[in-house]
């Protein structure tokens, strides 16, 4: 049996709203991987990591499907998501960089 695993990987963001953009861009980037399961994943604050909010809807969809979008959707749910959907991120991967801290 395969056991399952959880990569904790700290990052900077200046919104919590910035930061589940992020964290569901890494997750979908990630999707790709056949070992990697985003349908559970999670952000939380590095200082308050009992607190996780979930980045996807993963409502069945039948046929083996899922939803894709964002979890808090408002448009019914889609299992893919494209670039010219209302809850896709449409974030500019531009305005995900975080400036280094001064010092």
């Amino acid at each position: 049996m395969t056991e399952r695993y959880v990569v904790h990987v700290p990052f900077a963001a200046p919104t919590p709203a910035t930061a589940r953009i992020l964290a569901r861009t890494a997750a979908r980037t990630l999707a790709r991987l056949p070992q990697v399961d985003v349908a559970e994943a999670t952000v939380s604050a590095e200082d308050d990591q009992i607190v996780q909010s979930r980045l996807f809807c993963d409502r069945l969809l039948g046929g083996g499907r899922r939803c894709a979008l964002r979890a808090e959707h408002q448009t019914p749910c889609a299992a893919v998501v494209t670039p010219d959907d209302p809850e896709a991120d449409g974030t500019d991967p531009a305005a995900l960089r975080v400036s280094e801290p001064a010092g």
